[in-house]
């Protein structure tokens, strides 16, 4: 998919577009509601050559077909096993065929029956990361979810796990990463791992219908949101040492790191934001009022850089003083602010949500989503499709998230709620 340089003027964040005629918001219209479904229905088609027989999924390139030179890795297995355990639940052909193999690579060749959990590639050594541990809770619970065979006891497995080898009772988030044996634990901890978790515990949560998955979750926002990023005017740190002193110039000469840039992420702040308005709409837990007051600084937060360095977009991320660090423009951002800003309109009414939710989805049409239903995974300086952070489009977890979150109520977790709800268009 190519696009053109764009030539619109950019907005702040407290006027992201033009007045327009709010009054029904888009998720409400059954002809966007229709849309967003029909997308995520063509992106589940779009997938359907990943499965990879020795267990799985292959990244895939622009044309949807396995890209040469790549190896299938954990946590890409386990967020397409939740995708397609979202998918499944809505009742889309073709998504038990990708559940079915999921389910069979995290419980065969990533599996280490020997000293427990997953390892990170099929070749069966390296670290052991919450980060990909916590995704396999999240697979788990909405195979669990959508009632698929063998996804109850690949929740219990993966809770108990992390729950004995990860989570830190006293510090109120998880340990980093370990060796193959559990040994040599990473004197590192980092806000990307805990924010996943605080989707899995989430997930969990509904999944099983316990109510102490979702009291960790706050936990982990009370240390990492209402402690640090609260104190930094809502630019959240990402780095820590083991006790969890911030490392603010971690990875500064590695701007483009997937999983550890420098700075602040303007799309972790609106993954965040996300999270905690389902926190914040959570029977199982009492959050305080502060949740959802972060959530919305976070939002203001991020948005706030819209266009900073002069082009359309979110960079992906700027320094301590809120200045960019990194431009290159990636879909997930985009798709975590449409999720946020969907989730603010329901839970405050106020029509600055509504706005940016058209503006996000109008950048997204204009740049990153493709006729599949998949996502262009990130623009180069001239606004075509780039790879300096990714190759080719591996990933449709935060894609899935963009076309169904918004559609369905902010709690309970998005698996859950589509079994229970169903994706009604009229």
């Amino acid at each position: 998919m190519t696009a053109t340089v764009p030539t619109e003027t950019v907005a702040t964040a407290s006027a992201p577009s033009a007045d327009l005629a709010i009054d029904v918001p888009w998720v409400e219209r059954p002809t966007h509601r229709a849309w967003a479904a029909h997308r995520f229905s063509r992106m589940v088609e779009f997938v359907q050559p990943s499965v990879l027989p020795d267990g799985g999924f292959a990244y895939l390139a622009g044309d949807g077909s396995p890209m040469p030179g790549t190896e299938p890795s954990l946590l890409l297995t386990a967020r397409m096993t939740h995708v397609a355990g979202l998918a499944s639940a809505l009742g889309i052909p073709g998504a038990g065929r990708l559940l079915a193999h999921g389910l069979a690579s995290l419980d065969g060749p990533f599996h280490d029956a020997e000293a427990g959990g997953w390892f990170g590639t099929l070749a069966r050594d390296g670290r052991k990361t919450a980060y990909e541990h916590v995704h396999v809770i999240l697979a788990a619970s909405s195979a669990l979810a959508a009632g698929a065979r063998g996804g109850a006891e690949l929740a219990a497995e993966a809770a108990r796990l992390v729950e004995e080898r990860f989570w830190d009772e006293e510090a109120g988030a998880l340990r980093e990463s370990f060796d193959a044996t559990w040994g040599d634990p990473e004197p590192y901890r980092g806000a990307n791992a805990n924010m996943h978790a605080v989707e899995a515990f989430l997930a969990l949560g509904d999944a099983l219908d316990e109510n102490l998955w979702h009291q960790r979750a706050l936990r982990i926002c009370e240390r990492l949101i209402d402690g640090h990023a609260r104190v930094r005017g809502w630019l959240l740190p990402e780095h820590f040492d083991a006790d969890w002193t911030e490392l603010p110039d971690y990875n500064i000469d590695d701007p483009n790191h997937p999983f550890r840039p420098y700075g602040a992420t303007c799309g972790h702040s609106l993954e965040w934001a996300r999270l905690l308005c389902g926190l914040h709409a959570s029977p199982r837990v009492v959050t305080p009022d502060w949740v959802l007051e972060a959530a919305i600084a976070l939002t203001r937060s991020a948005l706030g850089v819209w266009g900073v360095d002069g082009r359309e977009g979110l960079v992906y991320t700027v320094d301590w003083h809120g200045r960019p660090v990194s431009t290159v423009r990636l879909h997930w951002p985009i798709c975590e602010g449409i999720q946020a800003t969907a989730s603010l309109r329901a839970l405050t009414g106020d029509r600055e949500w509504e706005q940016w939710y058209r503006r996000l989805w109008d950048h997204a049409a204009a740049h990153f989503v493709d006729p599949t239903g998949s996502w262009v995974n990130e623009l180069d300086e001239d606004f075509r499709e780039g790879c300096s952070v990714w190759p080719g489009r591996p990933d449709v977890y935060h894609a899935a998230g963009a076309y169904l979150g918004p559609l369905l109520p902010v709690w309970p977790f998005l698996t859950v709620a589509a079994r229970d709800h169903g994706l009604p268009i009229a």
